[in-house]
């Protein structure tokens, strides 16, 4: 297994006449050492499916290979782009050729990809160096729809890591915290210096791993749940009474919910577990 360094990649985009987009947010992995820790991270098993979303020239996704190799493993990468897509598997013909029959690449948006895009046997792992402006909705919409996806580990802007790991207390924590906890179990799991991309954005990334877990017991829907996050963050600075009254028609009837729920009305959102929105959603 041959990874990619810096003039591989470069090599490659030359030849494809790419050229990294910030509308695309693509920042290429150039160290060998960075995808392997990712996929490490991952703690590929016997059987498992591994998605990767953007692989773009196949930085992680060889990391990711020389895993499931060992472990008699799967991948499928899903890439927004068909440049990159098509380019992809003649990447892997040539530096992992008796890999290549473990590798599915699927031209998609992962924002609106399903289990019915996927096929059989379902993901079990994301692993992905996400691209900074979409990476909490990619991540979120794809534990929504991949009920199969048990754990992950994810490369995302440092700040977008702390957000996504925050607890009930915290300054950062948020409508990101509190839907990643709805179906995960998330941590910080390692930082990475900008140096490892091409172009070198203008910020480091961190390792968010994750371990999906049963969501809070409630009567009320994960739709009902997001919309009562979605109210109390969105006014983060006013009172759950203030904030969600929008939500509950009301002032009064957002305390009168509160109160059923046993959550002080003068509290505000960034003090709430994701059980205490389940809670609340329900009356």
């Amino acid at each position: 297994m041959r990874l990619l360094g810096a003039g591989d990649i470069r090599g490659i985009a030359g030849r494809l006449g790419v050229r990294p987009t910030k509308r695309l947010g693509q920042n290429f992995v150039v160290e060998p050492g960075s995808v392997r820790q990712i996929a490490a991270l991952a703690r590929v098993r016997p059987g498992d499916v591994i998605l990767e979303v953007g692989p773009g020239l196949g930085s992680l996704t060889l990391a990711l290979l020389e895993a499931a190799v060992r472990a008699d493993a799967r991948v499928v990468a899903v890439e927004i782009d068909p440049v990159l897509a098509d380019q992809l598997p003649k990447t892997i013909a040539e530096r992992a050729p008796g890999g290549a029959g473990r590798v599915t690449v699927l031209t998609a948006d992962a924002l609106a990809v399903g289990e019915q895009d996927l096929g059989a046997p379902a993901p079990t792992v994301l692993a992905a160096n996400l691209p900074y402006n979409v990476a909490v909705p990619v991540v979120l919409n794809l534990l929504a729809a991949l009920p199969s996806v048990e754990r992950g580990v994810v490369m995302v802007q440092a700040e977008v890591a702390d957000r996504m790991c925050a607890g009930p207390g915290s300054r950062v924590y948020g409508v990101p915290s509190a839907k990643l906890a709805w179906y995960a179990e998330a941590r910080l799991a390692g930082t990475v210096p900008r140096s490892v991309f091409w172009p070198v954005p203008n910020v480091d990334s961190k390792l968010v791993a994750f371990t999906r877990r049963d969501p809070p017991p409630t009567t009320a829907s994960r739709q009902e749940v997001f919309a009562v996050i979605d109210a109390a963050f969105g006014q983060r600075r006013k009172t759950l009474r203030a904030a969600l009254a929008g939500w509950a028609g009301s002032p009064a009837k957002a305390e009168d919910a509160l109160r059923a729920a046993g959550v002080d009305p003068s509290a505000r959102g960034e003090s709430l577990t994701v059980a205490e929105f389940a809670r609340i959603a329900q009356f």
